[in-house]
C-alpha cells in the first residue's frame, strides 16, 4: 500500500512560475487596498472594482504554466498517495497533473452564486470575465469563488481530516502565519515527518517541522522526491 502524503502549498509555489504573490513589496496588495478587493465589505461598496481586480487575475494566470514544483508533486503520485492542500487559488496543481487538490481558499477560475453558495460555475478562457449582471440560475449576481478576508474557509475541516491520515507532511512555500491553514500541522500524527520546503526561514510556532529543505519550490521538490523515493533521511 502507499504511503499516505499530504502537500500543504502556499504562494512561494506558484511565484517560481511567475505569479505575483499577494504580500511583500512587490505582492498584489502593493497596489490594492485588501478591504477595497479581498473583504465582503468590498464588495458591498464596489462589485465592479472587485469585478475587474479577479478578472484580471485570471488573464495573469493564463499566462503562466506550473513550474517544476508542480510538475514534481504530480510525479510522486507514482510512488505515494497525494492530496495537495493548497493556500493558492490558481489551478497548476491541476495542470501539472495532481488529481486531488483541495482549495482552501477558493478557486480564481469559478464564480458563484451570491445567493447560494454551493452553486458553483467554471470559468473559461473563452468567457473568463464577470461582470455586473452575470447571474446565476436563481437570478442572483455572481461573485468569484474565492475566500475572503473574514469569511469562514468551508473546506478546512475535510484538510484536517486529510492531514490526520497522512504519513508523511510537507510544506512548501508559505509563512506559516495564514490561518487556519497554518493551524494544519497540529493535526499531524505523533511521529509522521514533516518536511518543510522555503528559500527563506519560517518560524515554526507548532514545532513539529522535522526536516528543512531551504530551496525554492522547484529545486525543493526534486530534493525531496530523492529523499523520499531513495529513503535517505538527512535534514
Amino acid at each position: 500500500m502507499k504511503k499516505y502524503l499530504v502537500v500543504l502549498t502556499g504562494a512561494g509555489m506558484s511565484a517560481e512560475s511567475g505569479l505575483a504573490v499577494f504580500r511583500g513589496s512587490n505582492g498584489l496588495w502593493s497596489g490594492y487596498r485588501i478591504d477595497d478587493v479581498a473583504t465582503p465589505e468590498g464588495w458591498e461598496r464596489d462589485p465592479q472594482k472587485v469585478l475587474d481586480f479577479y478578472n484580471a487575475r485570471r488573464r495573469e494566470l493564463l499566462q503562466v504554466k506550473p513550474n517544476d514544483g508542480h510538475k514534481g508533486l504530480a510525479s510522486l503520485e507514482s510512488d505515494f498517495d497525494v492530496c495537495i492542500v493548497t493556500q493558492n487559488v490558481d489551478n497548476l496543481h491541476e495542470q501539472a497533473g495532481s488529481h486531488r487538490v483541495i482549495h482552501l481558499h477558493g478557486e480564481l477560475m469559478k464564480v458563484r452564486s451570491t445567493c447560494d453558495e454551493n452553486l458553483i460555475y467554471e470559468v473559461t478562457p473563452e468567457h473568463m470575465d464577470t461582470r455586473i449582471g452575470d447571474v446565476c440560475e436563481k437570478g442572483s449576481q455572481l461573485r468569484p469563488h474565492i475566500v475572503w478576508f473574514g469569511e469562514a474557509v468551508p473546506l478546512i475541516e475535510a484538510a484536517i481530516e486529510e492531514v490526520e491520515k497522512a504519513d508523511i507532511f510537507v510544506v512548501i512555500g508559505t509563512s506559516l502565519n495564514v490561518y487556519p491553514a497554518a493551524g494544519l500541522l497540529r493535526y499531524v500524527r505523533k511521529g509522521v515527518p514533516v518536511y518543510l520546503i522555503d528559500p527563506n526561514p519560517v518560524n515554526d510556532m507548532s514545532g513539529r517541522v522535522t526536516h528543512v529543505i531551504q530551496k525554492g519550490a522547484s529545486e525543493g521538490v526534486k530534493e525531496l522526491s530523492r529523499i523520499l523515493r531513495g529513503g535517505n533521511d538527512s535534514k
